[in-house]
């Protein structure tokens, strides 16, 4: 007995040991990728870490972890890593970053712990600095919170001034020169004492094969040539011009086209369909039932040749008589009972203090006029501008899949599409577009799951789900 006891006193000792020294010790690396950067055929671009791809044509690619959908991260976390990097600003580009744990937004979790926001004490610092570690391991790839620009300000900076480091000494290296010789600034190395210059793609492959560094230093404030500063919106000219492609742009070739009707209740669910007069209809492919998955709602879906028709045979057969629908609890609510219900707990409920200063109640009383006003907002559908879809490809052998989404949380997206294809999420590639809107409504992945059920009636063809606006 005592040798048991022995040893699970021993391990627990131990276990708090490695927690503690766990805890304590700093966030793991957010620099390299567990798999390197695909980079495309032809050698011409090169990975010098997880952020960026450096190219021969001196082109710097900026791997964007977060979406676009309006908010301009396309733009502004590209410049972060550009300024530390030096990069000549006309020769930057960005592309979807793939998913992996380096990725993973730190800051949105951290802000929503339960602490006062103006609360700078030893605990909440210490909660936040543990909850960013476990985030980096066990986290999401988030666009959300309005943290882009907090959670990326140090990584992006940090992945360009490593890769500023790793083009320096590339040159160095060539050079035969010291380190501290070489410059570089607006995508040009120099070497003042030899009179030699060198674009960044004259050393981009011989940069890619320099150790990564493991600390890097940082530019202060007074140098940035590009934060701090107004630049035209990186995706500005393609939204104007049309060139822009939005997850309803997305057209593989043979590409079949899905449309919806649901139960108009959330939550509701299909008692019974006649689906022979849809499929009588011109272009329809598939009729079939989609249970509601990931918070969704029960609905009919319609796979056509083209868009149009795979609305109006929808359409049709949401009017048909022989369509009926469980509405669910949600049938009982209404914007008299919701008003109520908010009402209540505004004047019942403890209510939260961001500041308390002065005795608001005694002041009220003694005022010689006072003013009283109540605001209502009604329950409003979260509507992005770019209606929701999803495009799906199912190989032909059911062993992998692709998905095509405008969504904030890409990782989330391929574990939702996976488990309804019945994939490990491994055999599962998501392409993240730009968002036509998002700002919350695409955190949710009901959608994806709803396109990838869909998609599962025609392997190898390529299925978009298109919910119509109303």
């Amino acid at each position: 007995m005592s040798t048991r006891r022995r040893f699970l006193l021993t391990s627990l000792a131990a276990g708090g040991a490695l927690a503690l020294g766990w805890g304590l010790a700093p966030p793991r690396q957010r620099l390299t990728t567990a798999q390197p950067l695909a980079v495309p055929a032809g050698g011409a671009q090169h990975a010098v870490n997880g952020w960026l791809l450096l190219g021969s044509d001196d082109t710097v690619t900026v791997m964007l972890a977060r979406s676009e959908m309006g908010q301009g991260v396309a733009t502004t976390l590209a410049m972060l890593l550009a300024d530390e990097l030096d990069a000549d600003w006309s020769r930057v580009r960005t592309a979807p970053a793939p998913i992996d744990k380096i990725y993973n937004n730190l800051a949105t979790v951290v802000d929503g712990l339960p602490f006062h926001p103006e609360d700078e004490g030893a605990v909440k610092r210490g909660a936040g600095w543990l909850t960013a570690k476990v985030m980096r391991e066990f986290g999401v790839m988030v666009t959300g919170g309005s943290s882009s620009i907090k959670d990326l300000w140090l990584p992006m900076r940090e992945a360009g001034a490593a890769a500023r480091a790793m083009l320096v000494g590339a040159a160095a290296q060539a050079w035969g020169v010291p380190l501290a010789e070489v410059t570089a600034a607006a995508g040009v190395l120099a070497h003042a004492p030899s009179n030699r210059t060198a674009r960044f793609g004259d050393f981009a492959e011989r940069a890619a094969r320099q150790p990564v560094p493991g600390r890097v230093v940082l530019k202060t404030a007074d140098r940035f040539t590009l934060i701090g500063h107004t630049l035209p919106r990186r995706d500005a000219a393609a939204k104007q011009d049309g060139s822009a492609r939005f997850g309803i742009d997305a057209l593989p070739p043979g590409l079949r086209h899905a449309s919806v009707v649901m139960c108009p209740t959330l939550g509701g669910r299909l008692r019974r369909f006649e689906p022979a007069p849809a499929q009588a209809m011109p272009g329809v492919r598939q009729v079939l039932a989609v249970p509601g998955s990931r918070g969704g709602t029960d609905g009919i879906a319609v796979i056509a040749d083209n868009p149009w028709q795979a609305m109006q045979a929808a359409q049709a057969l949401g009017d048909a008589a022989s369509t009926e629908w469980d509405h669910g609890p949600a049938a009982t609510l209404d914007s008299a009972s919701i008003t109520a219900q908010l009402g209540a707990a505004l004047d019942d409920g403890p209510g939260f203090s961001y500041r308390r200063v002065g005795d608001a109640e005694a002041a009220l009383k003694t005022a010689a006029r006072t003013l009283s006003a109540e605001y209502h907002a009604p329950l409003l559908a979260h509507a992005t501008l770019e209606p929701q879809n999803c495009t799906v490809l199912l190989a032909a052998d059911k062993t992998s899949a692709t998905v095509w989404a405008p969504t904030q949380v890409p990782d989330l997206a391929r574990i939702a599409a996976a488990k309804a294809l019945g994939l490990d999420k491994e055999r599962v590639t998501v392409h993240v577009t730009l968002l036509g809107g998002g700002f919350g409504r695409r955190l949710e992945a009901d959608f994806i799951a709803q396109a990838a059920t869909i998609a599962a009636a025609l392997p190898g063809t390529p299925v978009q789900t298109l919910w119509r606006r109303e």
